[in-house]
């Protein structure tokens, strides 16, 4: 079972994480934003990765802190949970709509973190009390922190709420595959480099 437990402590933020890429997508999640609660719960399901997560921020300043925070703290424990990335397949895609949107997802495990972020949303889209560019600034921190090379587009999609949560569940997806194992990798690192 590949397992990671981190914990993640600054003047802003409070973060403590337990995950399991070889799981079930159960999860316990509780960070004070709920929008990003039920994201977070939709990515670990649709990734089958089990997550417990904590985090106390000071969200009565702004949300951003807890956020952008979660995702390096994840970055960091999907990267230890991977060891020495020894047998996985390295990509993963998934294309996932949600009603009227559509988000698609592609990522390489790469060692070489980098964000493409194709979302058009409307100037200053909320859910509810949550701003909907922080999924941006989540994923960046994501991407940099587990080292993955990870492109997003929604090429379409009219209500803000499917966007984001079509997203999620791509990102959960892509994930998934990506961090699967391949039996005929019998053991290697895939990369002709020999290292990731």
């Amino acid at each position: 079972m590949r397992k990671a437990s981190l914990k993640r402590k600054t003047k802003e933020t409070d973060i403590a994480i337990e995950i399991n890429l070889d799981g079930k997508g159960n999860n316990d999640i509780k960070t004070s934003v709920p929008f990003f609660d039920h994201m977070l719960t939709l990515m670990s399901r649709h990734g089958l990765m089990d997550l417990k997560l904590r985090a106390k921020g000071d969200v009565d300043v702004d949300y951003h802190h807890t956020v952008e925070d979660v995702g390096i703290a994840l970055g960091k424990a999907i990267k230890e949970a991977l060891g020495d990335m020894k047998g996985i397949r390295r990509y993963g895609a998934a294309a996932v709509p949600m009603d009227e949107a559509l988000a698609h997802a592609y990522l390489d495990i790469s060692g070489r973190p980098y964000l493409v972020y194709g979302l058009a949303l409307p100037k200053k889209a909320r859910i509810k009390d949550f701003d909907a560019d922080l999924a941006q600034d989540f994923f960046q921190a994501l991407a940099g922190n587990a080292g993955i090379t990870l492109h997003i587009q929604v090429p379409y999609g009219r209500n803000v709420h499917h966007m984001i949560e079509a997203v999620f569940k791509a990102v959960g997806r892509a994930i998934m595959e990506a961090v699967s194992l391949d039996p005929r990798q019998a053991g290697r690192v895939p990369s002709t480099k020999g290292k990731i």
